[in-house]
């Protein structure tokens, strides 16, 4: 494991603060990002992972003064799994290489996670340029985070924004699963799901340095996310899911038994025999989706209880007589 340098607040006790920057061939923003957290939170440790950058974005990281890691499973979840997993700290401040992202706002939204004893507080993004966001991006964002809150009964104004501050019991009780940019999807179900205390703060977001590119596809990843979306529905809320699959079933097999019921009535025979088989079995799946979705909502049950009592194995941020940390830096 990678300890954060230590820093007393207060003079109570230590408070570690480890910045974490994943990244991909970002050498014309990393020197940039870095010396930002650096200025913005001088007492942190700045660590920037590398996802096998074909450039100089470790050379640059090193000489901005970050501690560098290696992620070589391609994809931004691989990488925050490797974060997640090596890194030691009581508080994470998670961002992109890219210069994007204000960091200035990160003090006031590790107070906010701190004073109020939140896991998760999520930086919201507010573009003052257009060439900050895609419009298909924009777009993009604004459905699935509603469709997120239909399926979930409440979101985040900003779901898919990387720029966010975690509690150590966040980040060190939460499985990552996902590859790459659904990632920020995954860790907004995970915490709405475990019912954590979690908020938004509205920051600052800034067009990328010239040079640099994003790696995000509108298309390819939009769908990733969205099927990532579905995936947790159909394994989170296995009765709503597999409740509407036999629905639907249900309402073709009836769809196609009207015909054959007014001729049975009129007639007595039953004439499209085939149909009749196809609709008993479409009725027969119907019912099998029930049957699925109430067991494994068992199990969606006992692996969410699973999942709380990891979570609760460590304690909350500012728990223990931690100082308050002021929204002027650190140190």
């Amino acid at each position: 494991m990678i300890e954060t340098h230590a820093h007393d607040i207060s003079g109570r006790r230590d408070l570690r603060v480890a910045v974490l920057l994943p990244c991909y061939n970002e050498e014309a923003a990393i020197a940039q990002t870095v010396a930002a957290f650096r200025e913005a939170l001088p007492s942190a440790a700045i660590y920037v992972y590398d996802n096998n950058s074909s450039d100089r974005t470790v050379e640059f990281a090193r000489a901005a003064g970050a501690i560098v890691g290696r992620e070589r499973m391609q994809g931004k979840g691989a990488v925050v799994r490797r974060m997640f997993a090596d890194v030691e700290a009581d508080i994470y401040v998670m961002a992109d290489g890219d210069a994007t992202y204000d960091a200035k706002a990160a003090p006031a939204m590790i107070a906010a996670l701190v004073e109020e004893q939140l896991d998760m507080v999520v930086g919201a993004r507010q573009s003052e340029v257009e060439a900050a966001y895609r419009r298909g991006h924009v777009l993009g964002n604004r459905l699935l985070t509603g469709l997120l809150a239909r399926m979930f009964g409440r979101s985040f104004s900003d779901i898919l924004s990387g720029y966010r501050v975690f509690s150590r019991r966040f980040v060190k009780s939460f499985p990552v699963l996902s590859a790459g940019f659904e990632i920020e999807t995954e860790i907004s179900v995970h915490a709405l799901e475990l019912v954590m205390p979690v908020s938004e703060q509205v920051t600052r977001y800034a067009a990328r340095p010239e040079g640099s590119t994003s790696k995000l596809s509108t298309y390819r990843d939009g769908w990733r996310i969205l099927r990532t979306m579905v995936n947790l529905y159909r394994s989170e809320r296995p009765v709503l899911f597999y409740g509407v699959l036999a629905g639907l079933l249900a309402l073709v097999a009836l769809i196609l038994a009207v015909p054959l019921i007014v001729t049975f009535v009129q007639t007595g025979l039953v004439p499209r025999f085939p149909t009749a088989i196809l609709i008993m079995g479409l009725l027969t799946i119907a019912t099998l989706c029930i049957f699925a979705g109430l067991i494994l909502d068992t199990v969606t049950k006992g692996r969410r209880e699973m999942k709380r009592l990891a979570y609760l194995a460590f304690p909350a941020p500012g728990a223990g007589g931690l100082g308050v940390f002021k929204s002027g830096g650190i140190g």
